[in-house]
């Protein structure tokens, strides 16, 4: 089983792409992607990578499992 990595804002959004959520839209403070009736607010663009923490909670906001993420 493979681990999470940590990711750029970039390839965070390109996933969350290819796994059928729609955005980034601009939401208040931080921008929403949305797929279905689930809205996940993600984090703003910056120059550092998302850690492997913040990527966990933002997954199981999504709905997302650790396997569907890594495509396994």
């Amino acid at each position: 089983m493979s681990r999470l990595t940590p990711v750029s804002w970039r390839d965070l959004v390109k996933r969350l792409q290819e796994l059928g959520f729609e955005g980034p839209y601009a939401g208040g403070k931080h921008p929403q992607m949305r797929r279905g009736d689930v809205t996940v607010i993600i984090t703003n663009s910056h120059e550092g990578d998302i850690s492997v923490g913040l990527l966990s909670r933002l997954l199981r906001q999504a709905g997302v499992s650790r396997e569907e993420w890594l495509g396994e």
